[in-house]
């Protein structure tokens, strides 16, 4: 490939983004302030930089996936960002799940300086992302949009152009309020069915292959078959920072969003049990104390 990718942010998303990449042929070169990380991608065969600048000096194109609006604005308007490259010709794919206004203020510093920002959040969980089964709403520039289209396909199955900037994560908030809904309505039948004496096993196979089935069922369903939440691909604290940027985004809208709210009080319950940095799945957890049922694996 031509083009060389530059990864800000090499977490669960990123690395997994990064891989896929380097497998389509990218080279790859990445930045994260947590160095554990970033040596990871330099053994998955791509190359580190010492700052956000150093990455967009060398890049055709960078994707961002960070955790928080402070961190973009950090990765932009830093001493070392972003804009202090004042590099023109640079694309940037923005694919975290933040607030309209920080995706806006960092469009704002780079368009500034001539660098063309895309609003592209991803639809999909840390181990859909390994497979390549996640999806891109990608928004902003659509003539950038279409100059990305091979990217997209290097780490996604499938991308949707949805509009103008911010348009995308209109787009992730709506799916992001079905993933929360589902994914406390998959615990809550499976709990269900265990009280009912059902081998969670075959509830999963079962349910899988009917009419009452979900996304989050089948992905999420085989950690809550195990019972063990440990090895997250979407943390509940992260989750419900997800949560309330959905929930302020609906208010503003002066848009009721009963579902969600019910559903947010099992992702409470599972922040005020120690499951902060479990898999979202534990919420089957939650529910399953709240049922009395009691099994040993759900412990981890």
């Amino acid at each position: 490939m031509d083009q060389k990718i530059g990864m800000i942010g090499v977490g669960i998303m990123g690395a997994a983004m990064s891989a896929n990449l380097l497998k389509a042929g990218y080279e790859i070169i990445g930045y994260d302030v947590a160095q554990l990380q970033l040596d990871a991608l330099v053994r998955e065969g791509g190359s580190g930089a010492g700052s956000c600048r150093e990455v967009a000096e060398q890049a055709d194109v960078v994707i961002t996936s960070l955790p928080s609006g402070e961190a973009l604005q950090q990765v932009v308007d830093a001493k070392d960002g972003l804009v202090s490259a004042q590099k023109k010709d640079l694309i940037v794919i923005e694919t975290s799940t933040l607030t309209l206004e920080a995706k806006q203020s960092a469009h704002d510093s780079l368009n500034a300086v001539g660098v063309e920002i895309l609003d592209c959040p991803l639809s999909g969980t840390g181990a859909q992302a390994v497979n390549k089964d996640i999806v891109v709403y990608a928004s902003g520039n659509q003539t950038a949009c279409k100059h990305c289209d091979a990217i997209f396909n290097g780490f996604s199955r499938a991308n949707y152009y949805v509009g103008e900037f911010g348009m995308g994560t209109k787009m992730k908030l709506v799916a992001n309020l079905l993933v929360t809904i589902h994914n406390v309505s998959a615990a809550e039948a499976f709990v269900l069915g265990m009280k009912a004496g059902l081998d969670p096993e075959m509830l999963l196979k079962a349910v899988s292959d009917g009419g009452g089935t979900s996304r989050m069922f089948e992905v999420r369903g085989p950690l809550m078959v195990a019972g063990k939440y440990d090895k997250a691909t979407m943390k509940v604290d992260m989750h419900q920072k997800d949560i309330s940027i959905i929930s302020e985004f609906a208010k503003k809208l002066n848009c009721p969003t009963p579902m969600l709210s019910a559903a947010a009080q099992i992702y409470t319950a599972a922040l005020a049990k120690g499951r902060a940095k479990q898999d979202t799945a534990a919420v089957c957890a939650v529910l399953e104390e709240m049922a009395g049922i009691k099994r040993e694996s759900s412990k981890s």
